[in-house]
């Protein structure tokens, strides 16, 4: 009897054991549905035993790739794919097997910021035909729900689904439309990655201890709790963008600054930052795209969103970064939310078309300024980015100009071939000129190519007041 005793729990003791042995698993991001970065170097990661033999086959090609877990139980395996194609499948086997189906090789693009990147057609959005007509299934999102951690997380809880009506609708609009124009342009499969949360400012989307560590950074994050959105730095990086760190991508799409308006003097550092270490946890220079905030009138004090527009200006000048201007894609100056979100998408689309994938004949930057020269009691501006020319839609507005008592008055203003004049009977000695410098303001200068051009001021001085009622 004491025998058999031993016997069974001995047998009891091996099945303990073996079910306690870790069967390989694979992170939310890597699941069936998934777009793989195409003609690029993946890593396809997960978790299994210290030690385990893990092999990995693909679809695309006929090697089996090997690695082993490592001492913290957790295995990475990095190999090349082809330029485009799908689907396939890929097989992870060790003590056990999984397969992953349904996979894709394209362009993957995550896409965060705050609330007009979080937006979809649930938050009333007039896109109800585009997303009847929305059954591309060659787009795949992945939404990456609403999570804070004080420490870096290794997974989110989410799923890669495929792009059909009701699915486009719970995504951002922004993306969807950037992902519609890239996949229509290129011919190739889109992944897109949705990590956004209304309210958030760019602090809570950069490590903790880049912000903490500058004493002005540290004092431009402070914040109150019990807003309804984070505020803490690190904490949506932390829980919604360290996971995703080996998850090969193309680049990002970045629409946030809202929250911001008020620290214009320390995003230019705050943003610069975010993006590098951003580069740094993936390994790679991404792409950065950001939205130029749009036309608000509840902001406040003038001119803190022209000074936050001015500040993601210098952003984009980042290497390998860039920046669409949005000032004509409002429909109510007293929303901080603009509806024209389609537009928004498509320009950023137009963006990395020109810019990342190098398409030729396509006019994606805006006209910046350049430079500005006097010429009896006039100002001439000169412009980047002009190749054709300059247009306005309507009677040119949106410029004033000052003397040296710095004081701003309307100015007139008129196209001469790629420059533009600017005067006042008031101004006998221009010193500087400002275009759409407030926090409402619509201006309309545009490219020959419909680019609009970026709001923009000649001074550099401290706490000028925009003078005057109306808005230009």
């Amino acid at each position: 009897m004491r025998r058999s005793s031993l016997i069974l729990f001995y047998f009891f003791f091996l099945v303990l054991a073996q079910s306690a042995s870790a069967e390989i698993r694979l992170p939310a991001i890597i699941s069936d549905h998934m777009v793989l970065q195409a003609g690029s170097e993946v890593t396809l990661w997960g978790w299994c035993d210290a030690g385990e033999d893990v092999r990995v086959r693909t679809g695309w090609d006929t090697a089996t790739y090997r690695t082993k877990g490592t001492s913290d139980a957790t295995f990475r395996i990095r190999l090349r794919t082809p330029r485009a194609g799908g689907p396939f499948r890929i097989t992870f086997s060790g003590r056990n097997e999984v397969e992953v189906s349904d996979v894709l090789l394209g362009e993957v693009w995550l896409c965060s910021g705050q609330s007009n990147m979080e937006m979809n057609v649930h938050w009333g959005l007039p896109y109800t035909r585009e997303a009847d007509s929305a059954m591309q299934t060659d787009i795949r999102f992945f939404h990456v729900p609403r999570t804070t951690s004080e420490y870096p997380q290794d997974d989110v809880k989410a799923r890669w689904v495929v792009c059909t009506p009701e699915t486009m609708k719970a995504f951002s609009a922004v993306g969807y439309f950037f992902g519609l124009g890239i996949h229509r342009q290129l011919g190739q499969a889109v992944g897109l990655i949705g990590a956004s949360w209304s309210g958030t400012p760019a602090e809570v989307w950069t490590p903790a201890e880049l912000v903490l560590e500058d004493a002005a950074l540290a004092a431009a994050a402070k914040r109150p709790d019990g807003l309804g959105w984070p505020v803490r730095p690190g904490v949506t990086y932390n829980a919604m963008i360290h996971p995703l760190r080996y998850y090969a991508l193309a680049g990002a799409i970045w629409y946030q600054g809202e929250s911001n308006v008020g620290n214009a003097a320390t995003y230019v550092p705050l943003l610069t930052r975010m993006i590098d270490a951003w580069r740094g946890a993936w390994g790679r220079s991404l792409s950065f795209y950001l939205v130029q905030i749009a036309p608000f009138a509840g902001y406040g004090n003038e001119p803190a969103a022209s000074l936050l527009r001015e500040a993601q200006a210098r952003v984009a000048a980042h290497p390998g970064a860039g920046m669409v201007v949005t000032h004509d894609l409002v429909d109510d100056v007293n929303d901080i939310h603009p509806k024209m979100k389609k537009e928004v998408g498509e320009r950023l689309a137009r963006y990395a078309l020109g810019d990342h994938y190098g398409l030729p004949g396509i006019a994606f930057r805006s006209p910046s300024y350049a430079s500005l020269s006097l010429e009896k009691g006039r100002a001439r501006i000169a412009f980047n980015n002009v190749p054709g020319g300059l247009m306005t839609k309507g009677a040119l507005r949106g410029f004033r100009i000052a003397g040296s008592d710095r004081r701003f008055v309307p100015a007139s203003a008129r196209i001469d071939g790629s420059t533009v004049l600017v005067w006042s009977k008031e101004i006998k000695a221009p010193a500087a000129v400002r275009y759409g410098f407030s926090n409402d303001a619509m201006p309309n200068l545009y490219s020959r190519e419909g680019l609009p051009v970026a709001v923009f001021r000649t001074d550099s001085w401290d706490d000028v007041p925009t003078v005057g009622a109306k808005r230009p």
